[in-house]
């Protein structure tokens, strides 16, 4: 098996995908989900029509490997900041943050290939579920610590109550934690990412389409105002 996949063929048939996707991405960047079409890609690279099936099926074949290694670059991203985080919490959620929006806003077609309005007729791989949540563990493991204040109580209450309904919640929150949906901490250890995810979301998705334009101040500052909000909501240290 291992020899298959470095044979000349494999190696041509990975090649070849690769530069699908690279110029798919090019279309992307240049007018969107829609500008996305098979034909023109074979006609850029060189395929006919039928061979470039060989690759990707359809569409939404190739929108699926995009849509893939998107979710796979931010978690990349954000898995080797937190190789080396401060002691601080709040800093650490600063430095997280900080890579979050930083790669949202160099890479914005693709952050809003993933994050932004739905493609009509379109629905993402339910793999894409884990693998938004590998770019959000390193978040999970900060306030797994939280002391929270009453504010954030109802949202800690649905978490802890959807860990007892969701498996694969439960594996996200042990991966990172060590901790089963019984501890104390469970619900805030999850409630603190879906915040912060909301604050992140937010102020990227404004920021990469020009909504902050002209309006005095930095997406930066915002983002770290809010990830100081959030830790005050959790006493974080």
């Amino acid at each position: 098996m291992a020899a298959a996949a470095t044979s000349p063929r494999a190696r041509y048939r990975e090649q070849t995908r690769t530069q699908i996707k690279e110029t798919a991405l090019a279309q992307l960047a240049e007018g969107g989900p829609s500008a996305v079409a098979l034909t023109r890609i074979a006609k850029e690279i060189g395929l006919s029509g039928p061979a470039l099936y060989r690759y990707f099926a359809n569409r939404d074949d190739l929108l699926h490997a995009l849509v893939r290694d998107a979710y796979d670059d931010i978690a990349t991203t954000i898995r080797h900041v937190a190789t080396d985080l401060p002691d601080s919490p709040t800093a650490a959620l600063h430095r997280l943050s900080d890579a979050y929006l930083d790669w949202a806003t160099t890479e914005p077609h693709r952050y809003l290939l993933i994050q932004g309005n739905p493609i009509p007729g379109y629905a993402a791989p339910p793999d894409t579920i884990r693998r938004a949540r590998a770019a959000m563990g390193p978040f999970v493991k900060i306030f797994a610590n939280g002391r929270p204040t009453t504010a954030v109580q109802p949202v800690i209450d649905e978490m802890t109550a959807w860990l007892h309904q969701d498996e694969t919640a439960a594996g996200w929150l042990h991966e990172y934690t060590g901790l089963t949906p019984d501890d104390p901490n469970a619900g805030c250890a999850l409630a603190g990412p879906v915040l912060a995810w909301s604050h992140l979301h937010g102020t990227a998705h404004l920021e990469v389409s020009g909504q902050y334009t002209g309006m005095g101040h930095h997406a930066r500052t915002l983002l770290r105002a809010q990830m100081a909000m959030l830790a005050t909501a959790f006493h974080l240290a």
